[in-house]
């Protein structure tokens, strides 16, 4: 079996957008900034033997700010810019009471059913306390990148790293 790290995408792998006053994903692939040194730092995870699963809640498809078919291409233009493989998404909103949105674990666990995943030798870096929740749930080592959100912050357990580059070297100390 292998380990993967599921990698929110938003504020993780790639810029979030500020619109009237509030923080939002992209909303098309023109807007995708790819966050300094993560190129490398997902290079150097598969080097690790990890393999990089990105796991997303994109609720404003349900709520009709964008279609799935924009997140879709957003999705695809990130995977191509980090060679990344797989992408598990959530489109549902907190009212849906799906299984996959984040804190649920539900992608994860579909994700380690899929890709013959060890939960346990697994990791998950995320920006959001949702993320850090869904690892701890699913059995991950969980990484908090803190962007310092006006948000609860995770319960722990988890550690504090400033970006998924910064994984990587805390992961080559080990």
């Amino acid at each position: 079996m292998s380990a993967a790290v599921f990698l929110d995408r938003d504020g993780t792998l790639n810029k979030n957008i500020w619109r009237n006053g509030k923080l939002t994903p992209p909303y098309s692939h023109d807007e995708i900034e790819i966050i300094n040194g993560t190129q490398e730092a997902i290079s150097a995870l598969r080097k690790l033997n990890y393999i990089p699963v990105i796991i997303t809640n994109q609720p404003d498809v349900s709520r009709g700010i964008v279609s799935l078919q924009d997140v879709d291409k957003i999705n695809k233009t990130i995977c191509e810019k980090l060679k990344i493989d797989y992408v598990y998404m959530c489109i549902h909103d907190d009212k849906d009471g799906c299984q996959c949105r984040k804190p649920r674990p539900g992608m994860i666990h579909k994700a380690a059913q899929d890709l013959n995943l060890t939960l346990n030798k697994s990791i998950l870096i995320g920006d959001r306390w949702r993320d850090i929740h869904a690892g701890q749930a699913a059995g991950c080592k969980s990484y908090f990148i803190d962007n310092y959100y006006d948000e609860p912050k995770p319960k722990p357990p988890y550690d504090t790293v400033t970006s998924v580059l910064q994984l990587v070297m805390k992961l080559v100390k080990l």
